[in-house]
């Protein structure tokens, strides 16, 4: 009993401290980011449009909601067809940021 208990209190400060630790983004710096190096192939509002197929950034702001840790993962290690920027955690985590702020179409 005492040691299900302790796993139990032990599985909890895993999922919580995580949360906790996580450094906050800044979204100001993500949109500078975004609008710097992304914006030639996602569109930035949802009425645009971009000519090679990149999702827009509404549609990645959704995806981003849903499954934020694909989103993730997907920009500390792009993969064809994005070009392989190397981004720095903060930068993710100010990317990510800026995404939350983004309304979802």
């Amino acid at each position: 009993m005492f040691l299900r208990n302790v796993v139990a209190v032990a599985t909890l400060l895993a999922s919580i401290v995580p949360a906790i630790a996580a450094p906050a983004g800044n979204a100001k710096e993500g949109q500078r980011l975004v609008e710097q190096s992304c914006s030639s192939c996602h569109a930035t509002q949802v009425t645009a449009t971009v000519a090679d197929g990149a999702p827009p950034l509404s549609y990645i702001a959704k995806d981003n909601k849903v499954r934020p840790a694909w989103i993730r993962g997907w920009l500390m290690d792009p993969h064809p067809p994005m070009p392989g920027i190397m981004l720095s955690r903060q930068q993710v985590d100010n990317i990510i940021a800026y995404l939350n702020t983004l309304p979802i179409q």
